[in-house]
């Protein structure tokens, strides 16, 4: 049975259910069909409150039964890049793996998980600038949703701090083995950013896949409803019965809005630019690459040397 030597280890909300579909085009690259199974977190051992996390190898490996002669075997689980042990894991998994990393500003990365999350009932605050300020709280364990499946993942601010943890794959694999990838230039150039990953795995750079969207941002119109959903109580659980999965698809459905889409108040995401300033410099001299425009302050300047964490 084939084993992944490919990883798109996230970050969330950065292009990466696109970015595995792109490359599972490739006739030499393999991604399990099932967008639920090419996000297993088998190597977040230090995330088992993950509802949806892959804990057996046998499990694991079934997901790549499919794999053929390919170079590439991939999966991408988002919350890799986050785990602080995930990094080992894959290495003692497969020394010689590749690496994906996808980054997009943080103060817009927050924003969209947060109405994912709100989406998937792992959020119940209705409004992004409280949720953010009640991090700290749910640090101690308190205003914890209680249909939450990932309560780590509430720490906003701290899955945004992308320094240390691109610092610890590029410590573990090296940089040969790591490919960074900037959503902004996935955005403005999907064929070139494309490209660059397909020179970097070594295979025919000149395929070209469909680059449609995929994983598109929704509005919640109603929070209780969308948690009504999620936890199936027991006062409709015998209407779920009936249809148990067109029912709640539907509700869902319902409950969904691609349209009069509210974008983040420019206040609370001028305080997330400043909060986070620091670790995007510090990001910058890490990669190598001027990431200022992140920030708030535009025209701010990196200064001094070495790479900060």
């Amino acid at each position: 049975m084939r084993k992944p030597n490919l990883f798109i280890v996230g970050a969330p909300k950065c292009g990466t259910t696109s970015m595995s579909i792109y490359l599972r085009q490739h006739p030499d690259i393999f991604f399990p069909e099932s967008l639920r199974d090419k996000e297993p977190y088998y190597f977040c051992s230090d995330f088992t409150s993950h509802k949806w996390r892959v804990s057996g190898e046998k499990e694991y490996l079934s997901l790549f039964a499919e794999a053929g002669n390919e170079k590439y075997v991939g999966e991408a689980s988002v919350w890799y890049l986050y785990s602080a042990v995930a990094a080992r894991n894959i290495k003692e998994f497969e020394p010689d793996a590749k690496i994906i990393i996808m980054l997009r500003n943080p103060a817009d990365m927050i924003y969209s998980l947060y109405r994912q999350f709100l989406r998937t009932a792992n959020e119940d605050i209705p409004d992004f600038g409280e949720a953010v300020a009640a991090e700290e709280v749910r640090k101690r364990g308190e205003g914890i949703p209680s249909n939450a499946h990932f309560p780590e993942g509430l720490f906003y601010s701290d899955v945004a701090k992308y320094s240390e943890q691109v610092k610890r794959y590029l410590d573990t694999f090296g940089k040969d083995r790591v490919h960074i990838i900037i959503f902004d230039d996935l955005v403005s150039d999907a064929p070139g950013t494309y490209r660059k990953i397909l020179e970097f795995l070594g295979v025919d750079s000149d395929f070209q896949p469909d680059f449609s969207v995929y994983n598109p941002a929704v509005n919640i119109r109603s929070i209780f409803l969308q948690n009504l959903v999620c936890s199936l109580p027991p006062v409709v659980q015998k209407f779920a019965a009936i249809f148990p999965t067109g029912l709640r698809n539907a509700v869902k459905s319902l409950n969904y809005s691609r349209k009069d889409r509210r974008g983040m108040s420019p206040e609370v995401k001028k305080v997330l630019q400043k909060k986070l300033c620091r670790d995007v410099e510090n990001l910058s001299r890490l990669i190598g690459h001027d990431l200022m425009f992140w920030c708030a302050d535009k025209d701010r300047k990196l200064s001094g040397g070495g790479q900060g964490t």
